[in-house]
């Protein structure tokens, strides 16, 4: 009886084991499939770096708009005059009629002075913008000159054809084509319109003016995009001292 006990025993502990030892198997097995199948595994392609991209939404309007025949509220009479001159001059160059922009530099950088007029029911949106150190060495807060000069830092008037956006040093920005003799070298001198902290309500209560830029249009961070919404590409911005 002892014997068999003892066999029983013996039994049960060889099955035990083997049991032990044919489950150390399968799961070396398994990691080694695992390994290999690690190993054998293609490696991911390297990411593609794409470039920079800034998309504004433009509503879709029509080429030639209605045109409001009176000054829109707020924007002097001859100052619209001469946009609407201009954009008559340049109308094979700007392909939408039905929205303009209009910087007004006699006034001081405390006040709004860039209108975004609606030409076809003379609605307006005001809002502050800069100038150029240029044009106001003493940073006085008014513009005292203009200059079509490289290097001189300062606003240039006349016609503007808005272009495309871009991502640089001032973040979100969209260039600008001058379309006189009075601002043709724009593009070359990267003047564009583009969003600064010294061209807020906050810089102007502080300190009694705006900041400069150095011949950009630079208005407030916030309002960057409803001027890229406005106007998009292919618009007139038209500067003066009137």
């Amino acid at each position: 009886m002892k014997d068999t006990l003892n066999s029983a025993q013996t039994r049960r502990a060889l099955i035990k084991s083997a049991l032990v030892m044919a489950g150390g198997v399968a799961v070396s097995a398994c990691t080694t499939r695992g390994v290999t199948a690690s190993v054998q595994m293609p490696k991911p392609a390297p990411a593609i770096p794409v470039p920079a991209v800034v998309a504004h939404p433009v509503a879709p309007a029509p080429a030639v708009a209605r045109r409001a025949g009176m000054a829109p509220a707020g924007v002097r009479p001859e100052l619209f005059r001469r946009a609407v001159a201009a954009l008559d001059r340049h109308s094979m160059s700007i392909a939408s009629h039905d929205r303009i922009a209009i910087a007004d530099f006699s006034v001081s950088s405390s006040l709004p002075r860039f209108f975004l007029i609606n030409m076809g029911n003379g609605q307006v949106e005001s809002l502050l913008v800069s100038h150029g150190s240029g044009s106001d060495p003493a940073h006085t807060g008014w513009l005292q000159r203009f200059s079509n000069d490289p290097g001189s830092n300062a606003t240039c008037e006349g016609a503007f054809v808005t272009s495309d956006y871009y991502f640089g040093k001032h973040g979100a920005s969209q260039r600008l084509i001058g379309l006189d003799a009075t601002n043709n070298n724009a593009l070359d001198r990267a003047i564009v319109v583009h969003g600064a902290k010294y061209a807020t309500a906050e810089h102007m209560a502080t300190y009694g003016k705006l900041g400069r830029s150095q011949g950009c249009f630079a208005v407030g961070p916030n309002e960057l995009d409803m001027v890229f919404l406005r106007l998009g590409p292919g618009r007139l911005i038209f500067s003066a001292k009137v």
